[in-house]
């Protein structure tokens, strides 16, 4: 700021020295400057030191909250603790101070229209004068800072308290900001860090079976840090094997919870439970108890049985099952249920089909709606031509080598992509 700018924040005819008060003002900005990234301290120090130094009875910062709707008292000094005080924005002089962005300065307030007398009323301070500036960072208000009741022999301020409280409010405001930047940062490594943990326990509960020939194959590529899909597939001890892929509604950790929640059920009783229309039907009632904010899942689950190579399912909603014929045929199996969570009670046909040497493919709607090079949806033919594409690829690579040409087009991912083939014989 420049000399003659600086000079016309002050009035000589304070009480206090030029020098003094600049002297205050480096002393307040050195203590925001040195101050920890947690500022509370800093502020209830500094604010005592406006109280003193303008010699009022009481002061207070208060903070815009709620999108602007709420102005919250954050620090203040005096005879009341007024501390999470919550007013409207609009509300008494503070709210007008930050609405029009300007100082105030009321020297009697029963004469002001503005005064809003409900802090007296309930705590038996009474208010007589006020002088409240507003907090400004880059054109934006924060909030503000008031003082009450100058003490002195006629109880008023001047316009030398004024331009100083102009002053230390600016002062105030860079601190505030910085605070609140530094807090966002703070929370954002948080979020990182919990997602980063979402994420490792999601990877824990997908499948590892380390023989590539295993009848089943599944993959799962997030489209953010946590994913709204998932699988699963394992023997049970009769020799059955048990799969699963499912597409929980919506992104981030909700969907998540609610994912791993699901997989864990589903793992836990497919244990014991053979028919998988019952199986989903046990999870659907669970999970409409619990669940809230219209989440759903949609799911196709089944069994496997390796004696007869046959294998049954039951869909919840999902994207219909395409089953590859070992003469070239693709053939659809639409869901005739509606997604788990959505109504307790629903019944959940099973659909029972020879494997033979074909295969069955499962996948979810991050794949189909995918966009291909001319920025079209990949939609089921194109999922049936990039399985046509890579057919004579080693079956232990086939549904990696289709999911990186599915990713191909596009840097960003839009949804999650999630795919499982299916073949009971070995290929």
């Amino acid at each position: 700021m420049e000399a003659r700018n600086v000079h016309s924040l002050f009035d000589t005819a304070s009480d206090h020295s030029l020098e003094e008060q600049l002297a205050l003002l480096a002393d307040i900005t050195q203590g925001f400057a040195s101050s920890s990234l947690d500022i509370t301290d800093t502020l209830r120090n500094a604010i005592e030191q406006f109280m003193e130094y303008l010699n009022a009875e009481a002061a207070s910062i208060f903070l815009l909250e709620n999108d602007g709707h709420e102005l919250v008292c954050h620090e203040c000094a005096g005879p009341v603790d007024i501390r999470g005080l919550r007013l409207k924005s609009t509300q008494g002089i503070v709210g007008k101070t930050v609405m029009d962005k300007s100082c105030r300065m009321v020297r009697d307030v029963s004469k002001d229209p503005d005064f809003a007398n409900s802090v007296d009323e309930g705590t038996g301070f009474v208010t007589r004068s006020i002088l409240c500036a507003p907090l400004i960072m880059h054109g934006e208000c924060l909030g503000a800072l008031e003082l009450i009741n100058k003490r002195s022999d006629d109880g008023l301020f001047g316009e030398h308290d004024k331009h100083l409280l102009m002053a230390l409010a600016s002062c105030s405001a860079l601190a505030i900001r910085n605070a609140q930047m530094a807090d966002a940062l703070v929370e954002q490594e948080r979020m990182r860090r919990e997602l980063e943990l979402a994420r490792e326990i999601q990877l824990d509960l997908l499948p590892r079976i380390d023989d590539k020939e295993f009848p089943v194959q599944g993959m799962n590529v997030p489209a953010l840090e946590v994913s709204g899909d998932f699988y699963d597939f394992f023997k049970r001890a009769d020799g059955r094997i048990y799969f699963n892929l499912a597409d929980v509604s919506g992104k981030g950790m909700n969907s998540a919870l609610l994912m791993a929640k699901v997989s864990s059920l589903l793992h836990h009783l497919a244990k014991t439970v053979d028919d998988p229309g019952e199986l989903l039907q046990r999870v659907n009632d669970e999970i409409c108890e619990t669940v809230s904010h219209g989440m759903f899942v949609t799911i196709v689950s089944g069994f496997i049985d390796t004696r007869n190579c046959t294998i049954r399912w039951a869909n919840a909603g999902h994207q219909p099952p395409l089953y590859h014929h070992v003469d070239g045929r693709f053939e659809e199996y639409p869901a005739d249920a509606p997604p788990l969570g959505i109504l307790s009670g629903t019944h959940y046909p099973v659909t029972e089909i020879p494997l033979a040497a074909g295969t069955l493919w499962l996948f979810t709607d991050g794949v189909t709606e995918a966009l291909d090079e001319h920025n079209n949806p990949l939609d089921v033919a194109g999922i049936t031509r990039l399985i046509l594409d890579n057919s004579r690829v080693a079956a232990s690579r086939r549904l990696e080598d289709i999911i990186a040409e599915i990713r191909k087009p596009h840097s960003q991912q839009r949804d999650d992509i999630t795919m499982m083939m299916i073949q009971c014989c070995r290929q």
